[in-house]
């Protein structure tokens, strides 16, 4: 199926939020948006005049249109006008998520009041909306005053935020994004926050993006983030992503009229400085936020410099293929033991390192952090579930690099917040090595990420690499190349490796 993305929500005649805001966001990450109009408003920057509900069929034929030639990924719906068009739409949902092969993600952006203040829906229409579309819904992106209309939760502090997403999941939500626009806490701070439907909470934060330009904002990050899950990405992608897109739009908005500008819809976010910061606990904004701090955490950031790029980096399992790789010229060679318990755990760690200082090589340990500072590795390299674990102060303290994984675009943004020696990104493709389920970042996502962090980090592309796909991978900019069975399983691996270092270094 193409990635197509419908639109259900009402016309801006000023152009600036609406289904003019939806395609606008959706066509920026490269996905077709098809609509269906809800009501004519007419607004202009300075508020909205008159609101003109379509009736309910020329909704339905709207919809029947779409269904017979253009199904839907995913359907963002803004604006319902009335509890008819709640009904309709509801009905139209609850078919497509029984019937479909690919039933699709229902994204609601609750239009119920827009950001300049104007109620933009009958007041009746609560009820309808927990009656029967709240429960369709698999991603709702309320705004402050939207939350506490639903919920009549006030949202103070971070435990009534929390509290209130709770009680939109108890309607039958899947997952919520609350919008921290007006919220204003910490104060300058814009803090938005998400929980899954299995209940993984995520907190962003960034300093308030300071303009009067702020018109279609929710429209175009619950645009951004069903165009984001249209393509594949996991929730906490398609937050963090929308909220740079936003964080981007708001800084290049602009005035047209009189009045308040719309945000400005610029491309797919590339440039680090758009994206909030991950909170977590422990840090300035997670203390602010009453983070619970686990007992073990032990924040650190910046860590010692690899010099450059890595070039080919081979990941292998044995001594025999360390000193093989390393003798063969392959500069950057990481240790990866997947048995905790071997009796030669230490021993092997030892001789790796002493291999590396003999040919001048990078080695890295992965995981086994305590042994790669005890025998004066050059690195350790972590996973994301490592990071809360590993005593980064010690890491950082015995002057080794540090690399850390990272599957997809918040966890890339989360290892920023300890200044790593580089970032690997993967798995670009499936592996045998180790189950990437769900983790599959392609090479699309690839090219996303080299802009956005070649500039601070070395970069690594790591997960299913061959000779047959390593030019591929190279051609994306990435400083580096991990490769695992491309190497240990080729029939003359001091080949294979002249091959791979002629495409990585071009």
């Amino acid at each position: 199926m193409a990635d197509v993305v419908w639109s259900i929500a009402g016309s801006d005649s000023g152009g600036g939020a609406g289904i003019q805001a939806d395609i606008k966001a959706m066509q920026s990450f490269n996905v077709h948006a098809c609509t269906v109009i809800t009501a004519l408003t007419a607004q202009n920057s300075l508020g909205v005049e008159a609101l003109n509900a379509m009736s309910t069929d020329v909704i339905e034929s709207q919809l029947q249109a779409l269904i017979h030639d253009m199904p839907a990924k995913v359907i963002k719906i803004g604006m319902l006008a009335n509890v008819q068009q709640i009904q309709l739409v509801a009905e139209h949902l609850s078919h497509y998520k029984q019937t479909w092969s690919e039933p699709p993600i229902v994204v609601y952006d609750p239009v119920a009041i827009a950001t300049s203040g104007d109620l933009l829906t009958e007041e009746d229409t609560v009820d309808a909306l927990k009656t029967h579309l709240l429960p369709l819904v698999d991603v709702i992106t309320p705004n402050t005053h939207e939350t506490q209309l639903l919920t009549g939760v006030y949202l103070i502090g971070p435990s009534a935020v929390k509290e209130a997403a709770k009680k939109l999941q108890s309607f039958g939500v899947k997952s919520v994004v609350i919008k921290g626009g007006h919220w204003d806490f910490p104060k300058g701070y814009c803090v938005d926050f998400a929980v899954s439907a299995e209940q993984e909470e995520y907190w962003l934060g960034n300093e308030a993006v300071v303009t009067p330009h702020t018109h279609g904002t929710g429209c175009s990050l619950a645009s951004s983030l069903a165009a984001c899950l249209a393509k594949g990405y996991p929730l906490k992608d398609a937050f963090i992503l929308g909220k740079a897109y936003i964080n981007k739009g708001l800084h290049f908005g602009r005035r047209y009229g009189e009045g308040i500008g719309p945000v400005a819809h610029t491309s797919f976010p590339e440039e680090l400085q758009y994206f909030p910061q991950v909170i977590e606990a422990g840090s300035w904004l997670g203390d602010e936020l009453e983070l619970e701090t686990p007992s073990e955490f032990n924040f650190s950031a910046g860590f010692a410099s690899t010099g450059g790029e890595l070039g080919l980096y081979a990941v292998v399992d044995t001594l025999d293929w360390v000193e093989k790789c390393l003798a063969a010229g392959v500069p950057t060679v990481q240790l990866r033991v997947k048995d905790a318990q071997s009796p030669t755990l230490e021993q092997d760690i030892e001789t790796a390192i002493a291999l590396g200082k003999k040919y001048q090589g990078r080695v890295f340990i992965n995981d086994h952090w305590q042994l790669a500072i005890q025998h004066g590795a050059y690195g350790v390299h972590l996973g994301q579930e490592d990071l809360g674990k590993a005593n980064l102060a010690a890491i950082q303290g015995a002057g080794l690099c540090l690399g850390v994984s990272t599957h997809g675009f918040y966890e890339m943004v989360r290892a920023h917040n300890y200044r790593p020696s580089y970032l690997a990104f993967g798995a670009i493709y499936p592996t045998t090595t180790k189950d990437m389920t769900g983790q599959i970042q392609g090479l699309e996502k690839l090219q996303h990420f080299v802009p956005l962090m070649r500039a601070t980090y070395p970069t690594v592309a790591i997960g299913g690499i061959d000779l047959t796909r390593a030019a591929q991978v190279a051609d994306t900019g990435v400083g580096s190349v991990a490769v695992v069975r491309a190497i240990t399983e080729a029939d003359d691996y001091e080949t294979a490796i002249s091959q791979l270092q002629v495409m990585i270094n071009g």
